[in-house]
């Protein structure tokens, strides 16, 4: 449709509304067929046990004392993150406190079979059970939990439980585009990247990037099928070094890319 623009005697082309030809529509209904879904339950408090992690509700009266062990003159710990750090033990406590009273967000205690304690902590947030989409976030791990089978082995479980046991549609990965050793372990634990949400957030008087990544349901049992190859006990020599990389078994599981690592 073209009408005349009486300021410039000049053609100004009207555009048509999106979707309003009939063709599109009908592509769009053959081609994106109704759901049987059904909105998911929200995640609840529950233990998720495994073979050198445990899980557990985060308690401040529980775990604030060994948390605060793990992480006291580490503040490098806290450089990602929207809190932190923190000076006295007081002051981490009263945070403890607050991540466990929080009801938009659920905090699991990550506890190493090795160390016998909480050592870190990580949570469910962003959870939208209508569409079945939920983010893992706000992953403190200390000194001693850095680099470990039981840090791997807490992020599987922690997926495990939204797939499985929860049913949602979407599991995502969200950090700062400057933070590579994070995007490198999403893309390492089979989070496929998305793209960069730019000037984000403002985080601690800085400008945050935001890096996006996600799991879908119908890449999930390849992603599970890796992660238990990996954490099998046949993949560790005596010492608990790894025998094949979770990237390079991933690789074999699943057609999609996946960046090879030695993690």
């Amino acid at each position: 449709m073209q009408i005349v623009d009486n300021w410039t005697a000049g053609p100004v082309w009207e555009l048509a509304p999106c979707g309003s030809r009939p063709a599109d529509t009908l592509e769009f209904v053959q081609d994106n067929p109704l759901l049987a879904w059904k909105p998911r339950p929200l995640p609840r408090p529950v233990a998720l046990q495994g073979r050198t992690v445990t899980l557990e509700p985060l308690d401040a009266s529980r775990h604030s004392a060994s948390l605060w062990q793990a992480v006291e003159g580490h503040d490098e710990v806290w450089t990602w993150l929207f809190d932190g750090p923190y000076t006295t033990e007081a002051e981490f406590t009263r945070d403890i406190a607050q991540k466990q009273a929080a009801t938009d967000r659920m905090f699991f205690a990550l506890i190493s079979a090795d160390i016998g304690a909480a050592a870190g902590y990580a949570s469910y947030l962003r959870m939208e059970p209508a569409h079945g989409v939920i983010e893992v976030g706000n992953i403190l791990l200390s000194p001693a939990l850095q680099r470990t089978t039981a840090a791997t082995e807490a992020m599987f479980l922690m997926a495990r439980h939204v797939f499985d046991d929860l049913g949602y549609r979407r599991y995502e990965w969200k950090c700062n585009a400057e933070n590579m050793p994070s995007r490198r372990a999403a893309q390492r634990l089979g989070f496929t990247f998305e793209g960069i949400f730019r000037q984000h957030m403002v985080i601690k008087g800085r400008n945050r990037d935001t890096a996006w990544f996600a799991i879908l349901d119908s890449e999930w049992p390849a992603r599970k099928r890796a992660f238990e190859v990996w954490l099998d006990p046949a993949n560790f020599d005596e010492a608990g070094r790894q025998h094949a990389s979770l990237s390079k078994i991933a690789a074999r599981q699943s057609p999609l890319p996946v960046r090879p690592d030695s993690i």
